[in-house]
Parts: C-alpha cells; sequence; structure tokens
C-alpha cells in the first residue's frame, strides 16, 4: 500500500470519526434538553401539591378530594423522578461513548499527521536527492567542456 493510499484511507476514517463524533454531540444535546424538561416538570408537579393548601382545613369531602389530588400528584412526581434519573443514567452511558469516540478521532488525527509529515520528509528527500542529481549533471558536464 502507497504511502498516498494510506493518507488517503486515514482521511477517510478521521472524517468518519467526526461524522461519528458530531452525531454523538447532537444525542447529548437533545439528551440534555429532554432532562431539562424533566427537571422544569418535576418543579412544576411539586409546585402544584404544594400550592394546593392545606387539605385539613377544608370540609370532609373537599378535604378528601383534595388529599387524593396531592396522593396523585405526588406519584407523578416520583415516576417522574424515576424516569429522570434512568435517562440521567442513559445519559452517562452517552458520554461515555462521546468520549470513546473523541479519542478514536484523535488517535487517528495524530496518526494521520505522523504519515503525512512522514511523506513530506520523503517527498522533501526525493526532490533534494533528483536536485543533487541534476547539479552533480551539470558539474561533470562543466567539467567535460
Amino acid at each position: 500500500m502507497t504511502s498516498s493510499h494510506t493518507i488517503q484511507n486515514l482521511t477517510t476514517l478521521v472524517q468518519l470519526r467526526n461524522t461519528e463524533v458530531e452525531r454523538l454531540q447532537g444525542e447529548m444535546a437533545a439528551q440534555t434538553q429532554v432532562k431539562e424538561r424533566y427537571q422544569r416538570n418535576l418543579e412544576r408537579l411539586t409546585g402544584l401539591y404544594t400550592g394546593s393548601g392545606a387539605s385539613g382545613a377544608l370540609p370532609l369531602a373537599l378535604s378528601v378530594n383534595c388529599g387524593n389530588y396531592k396522593q396523585a400528584v405526588m406519584h407523578m412526581v416520583d415516576l417522574h423522578r424515576t424516569d429522570l434519573h434512568l435517562h440521567e443514567a442513559n445519559m452517562a452511558h452517552s458520554q461515555r461513548a462521546l468520549n470513546a469516540a473523541w479519542a478514536k478521532r484523535e488517535v487517528l488525527g495524530q496518526v494521520l499527521e505522523k504519515k503525512q509529515k512522514d511523506a513530506d520528509g520523503e517527498q522533501h528527500r526525493r526532490d533534494a536527492k533528483r536536485q543533487d542529481e541534476v547539479a552533480t549533471q551539470f558539474w561533470f558536464r562543466g567539467q567535460a567542456k
């Protein structure tokens, strides 16, 4: 495999890794928005049952109704909080995947950079050798006259 072919393949791999990192970053951004939405909903739901007042101060039928309402909202808050914790665990997994993809991209980028420097150095050596050969030919021709 030639050096230019290797560099071309590595460039393609780096581009693919960039695409993967960008995709994972987009997923993380979407998951962060969902997390924030969960947190805002939890705040609003908590405000609903805390703001409904004391249920014992009401007549019996309203007191039972208010108590049932608070219980239902508290249950919904608990379920929502559980969903949030599961979502945060999923986000942690996604963050690890993003970190791994980023590291792979960085490693491939460094390998590509090294291969490009090596290829440039080799090209420079070939050019210098060619120039030396041409200079030697001119010198010999000058000596032959």
